[in-house]
């Protein structure tokens, strides 16, 4: 047991250095309903609206959105850097909706999704015994 605290500074960055990832990240986003609309805000800081992609495919609604690092070559030395460029994913389930029930858009850096609500229709059925 050691009773020096242990420094995490470095500790990201050195592990980034020697096994870099390539993985997905998560979007934040908040869901809310008012009256027959669902709405989805996700917070996409720092993305322009070219770098963000929306599909609807098997009932589920999928935001990409992609930032590459600027390579530049400056005399900079950084001692951490924390600002994040990769590739964001976020997909939710919808159901029976259709392109025509789906608005998006982007302001400030929050993408605003509105998602028109399908009438439920009433599906119980009464067996009738023999």
């Amino acid at each position: 047991m050691s009773l020096i605290p242990r420094s995490f500074f470095f500790d990201d960055d050195f592990d980034s250095f020697f096994f870099p990832t390539n993985r997905v990240r998560d979007m934040k986003c908040d869901i809310y309903e008012k009256d027959n609309t669902y709405f989805i805000e996700i917070d996409l800081p720092g993305f322009n609206k070219e770098d963000i992609k929306i599909d609807l495919k098997d009932k589920y609604l999928t935001v990409t959105a992609s930032r590459n690092e600027e390579k530049k070559e400056d005399d900079k030395n950084y001692i951490r850097r924390e600002r994040s460029y990769g590739h964001y994913s976020r997909s939710f389930s919808l159901g029976d909706i259709t392109e025509d029930d789906i608005d998006a858009k982007f302001e400030n850096g929050t993408l605003l999704i509105t998602v028109k609500k399908k009438e439920e229709i009433e599906s119980k059925k009464t067996i009738e015994i023999n």
